[in-house]
């Protein structure tokens, strides 16, 4: 049986327009005035969730056609529009960028697409943008169009002027600090992290509130029905669509999680539970004693702004190197590999030298932070015969005497050891490392095999060669 939701796709015609703010402010308002709501992200992103989530009170998923899959999508959207008042999903980078697009998604699922465009340097070209957006693709189901940081109320009017269509105009948002999000080298700065995140929200809210847009009834925005899944769905889905066998009943698994590792898809904690296992969390930033496990996992995120702080984190690193020596597993991904390295060297003022950090030594090696983006995409690790879906986005690079045991590959190329364009996968004694994020819904046994409930299998021994692959 169908299940019918207002909803809406937040779109952009590139990153950095302002989809966040808006999708943000409108789950805000509506909120606030009582209504439920969800929110998904479209494609991999650890930061934009953030602001969701504190938004709508509610946990806030990935939606992506390749790394989640079409029937976990369609699953995940069905069952929160059976719920809700109201479902909100914020696209990625531009409309139709990458491989799935969000447009790919709109399109799957029929989300009426919302597009805001910053108008802040252009007045009759928003009217060209705004037709080219919604017309590229015919048929793609369409909201209307919100231009972002205008100057004036006469800025607002020539840009609604330039509309072909004017029932398309769905309001203005000015220029304002007071609900900007802050920035930093991988994306928006994480909302637990500024002490006036939720005013920011509301600030955005009350401007929002009084555009076409913002005084639209839930009952006359555009509403969805979604189907149950189907069997003929034309993108493969991952294997997170049978049931998930309990290989980690009995096993408890440890979790950094605090400002330094905050990169944790709330899907794979799900995952985690699903498989058995007990999941107990510890902040490396706070002191906290390494709990009583089976395994650690040390998820992505900021290592390099806390570096001296995890440095100085010398009863945990000596737990970790106890916990390894005994033969207990540890998924070390992205921020957590980098942490376990002997020295972190990051440039804090490039005029002068690095600052080197000696860090927990689990890994040999140096990690050294640059202004060059070292990895971004899908990407897919194979271990045995089940492949974990993915990806990789980080700004340092690793010098490491260790061969790496495996390297991921990008969807569609076939994954070789040695492969180059792919991340290395480290098997250092129980240790296991890369910078490769892992969708764990989308292999719940390659997960196990992370996390030590069956040996780690590869098609074959590590390369004889360097290990300075690209991205590592």
């Amino acid at each position: 049986m169908p299940v019918a939701c207002a909803a809406v796709l937040v779109a952009a015609p590139a990153s950095g327009q302002g989809k966040t703010t808006v999708a943000a402010a409108l789950a805000r308002l509506h909120a606030r005035q009582g209504r439920r709501v969800r929110a998904f992200k479209c494609g991999p992103d650890f930061l934009d969730p953030h602001w969701l989530a504190l938004a709508t009170g509610a946990p806030v998923h990935s939606l992506d056609l390749w790394m989640t899959g079409e029937a976990d999508c369609r699953a995940r959207l069905r069952a929160a529009a059976a719920e809700c008042d109201l479902l909100i999903v914020e696209g990625v980078m531009g409309l139709f960028d990458g491989t799935p697009s969000a447009a790919d998604l709109a399109g799957r699922f029929g989300l009426p697409v919302l597009a805001v465009i910053d108008a802040g340097a252009m007045a009759g070209t928003f009217g060209a943008l705004a037709f080219g957006l919604q017309n590229f693709r015919p048929g793609l189901p369409w909201a209307g169009v919100l231009a972002n940081r205008v100057a004036s109320e006469r800025h607002a009017g020539m840009l609604k002027d330039a509309l072909r269509e004017p029932s398309q105009w769905l309001g203005a948002l000015p220029r304002d600090p007071a609900f900007s999000l802050p920035e930093r080298h991988l994306g928006l700065v994480l909302a637990a992290e500024l002490g006036d995140a939720m005013a920011r929200l509301d600030a955005a809210a009350d401007v929002l509130a009084a555009t076409p847009l913002g005084q639209m009834p839930v009952a006359r925005l555009p509403q969805v029905r979604f189907l149950e899944a189907d069997a003929d769905a034309e993108t493969s889905a991952p294997e997170s669509v049978a049931p998930v066998p309990p290989l980690l009943a009995g096993r408890t698994i440890a979790i950094a999680r605090d400002a330094a590792f905050s990169f944790i898809y709330p899907a794979n904690l799900d995952v985690l539970s699903a498989l058995g296992a007990r999941l107990s969390f510890f902040s490396p930033l706070a002191g906290d004693a390494l709990p009583a496990c089976d395994a650690v996992w040390l998820p992505g995120g900021y290592p390099e702004l806390h570096a001296q702080a995890l440095a100085a984190c010398t009863p945990l690193r000596d737990a970790l190197a106890d916990h390894a020596a005994a033969g207990k597993p540890i998924w070390a991904e992205c921020g957590g590999m980098m942490a376990l390295f002997d020295e972190l060297a990051t440039h804090a003022d490039p005029a002068r030298p690095p600052d080197v950090h000696r860090l927990w030594s689990l890994l040999p090696g140096r990690v050294t932070m640059q202004k060059r983006l070292a990895g971004l995409g899908p990407q897919q690790l194979t271990l045995g015969s089940h492949t974990l879906r993915g990806h990789t986005f980080h700004y340092s690079s690793c010098e490491t005497p260790l061969l790496p045991a495996a390297h991921t590959a990008r969807p569609g190329v076939t994954q070789a050891v040695g492969a180059r364009g792919g991340e290395a996968f480290y098997v250092h004694g129980p240790v296991r490392a890369s910078y490769f994020h892992a969708w764990f819904a989308s292999s719940p046994e390659a997960t196990a095999r992370l996390f030590g409930a069956m040996p780690i299998e590869l098609e074959s021994d590590a390369p004889k060669e360097d290990s300075d692959a690209p991205g590592c």
